[in-house]
C-alpha cells in the first residue's frame, strides 16, 4: 500500500466526487485548518451533535442503543461534558474509490488539548458523511468547533482492487446522511 498526495486527492475530488465539498488547499485563517494538505485531506466537523449524556442512567449498548443516552443540538461549537464524548459528521461526503482504504487521524490541536477524534476506516466503495467520535479525556469540560477542521483522512492504494468492497456487501452505513448512529 502507498499513500496517495495531494495531486491524486484533487484529481479524485475534482473529476469523480470523491470529496464534496472539496476545499483547495488549505485554509487556516482564524479557524482550527481543514482542506487538502500534502498526504491528506482535513475534513471539517458539522455543526450537528449528539452529545451524551446520563441524564436517564441509559446504558450503551451496540446492540440496543437507546437514543435516551443523548443529547441532540445544532450549534456553531459544541461543549463535550468531562470525560464523555459527543458524535458529529463530517461538513464533507466522500465517495472511495475501490482500490482505496482511508483512515483517520485527529488534528494535533485537539489532541493537545486532550480531546481525541475515533473514526473507523472508510472501506474500498464506501461513500457517505462521516460519523465522528469526539472524546474528552479531560477533567474540564471541552470545545469542539462546526465547521472547522477536525481530522485529517489518509488515502491508501492497495496493490490491487479488492474482491468484495463494501458497496459489493451492501454494508449497513453506506451512504450514511447526518450524524448516524449504531445498527446492527
Amino acid at each position: 500500500m502507498s499513500i496517495l498526495s495531494d495531486r491524486w486527492i484533487r484529481e479524485q475530488a475534482l473529476e469523480n466526487g470523491m470529496i464534496e465539498p472539496f476545499t483547495e488547499g488549505q485554509r487556516r485563517e482564524g479557524c482550527i485548518s481543514y482542506g487538502l494538505s500534502s498526504y491528506g485531506y482535513d475534513a471539517r466537523v458539522a455543526d450537528e451533535f449528539k452529545i451524551f449524556t446520563n441524564i436517564d442512567s441509559a446504558v450503551v449498548d451496540p446492540k440496543d442503543f437507546s437514543e435516551s443516552g443523548f443529547v441532540d443540538r445544532k450549534t456553531d461549537c459544541c461543549i463535550i461534558p468531562p470525560n464523555s464524548f459527543a458524535l458529529a459528521r463530517t461538513v464533507e461526503y466522500f465517495r472511495v474509490p475501490r482500490d482505496v482504504l482511508v483512515i483517520c487521524l485527529g488534528k494535533s490541536t485537539y489532541a493537545r488539548c486532550g480531546i481525541i477524534v475515533n473514526v473507523t476506516p472508510l472501506e474500498p466503495e464506501w461513500e457517505g458523511h462521516v460519523t465522528l467520535e469526539f472524546s474528552n479525556t479531560t477533567p474540564l469540560p471541552a470545545k469542539i468547533y462546526a465547521n472547522e477542521g477536525a481530522c485529517q483522512f489518509l488515502f491508501l492504494k492497495g496493490n490491487e482492487p479488492c474482491e468484495t468492497s463494501y458497496a459489493d456487501r451492501a454494508g449497513k452505513y453506506m451512504g450514511q446522511r447526518g450524524v448516524t448512529l449504531p445498527r446492527l
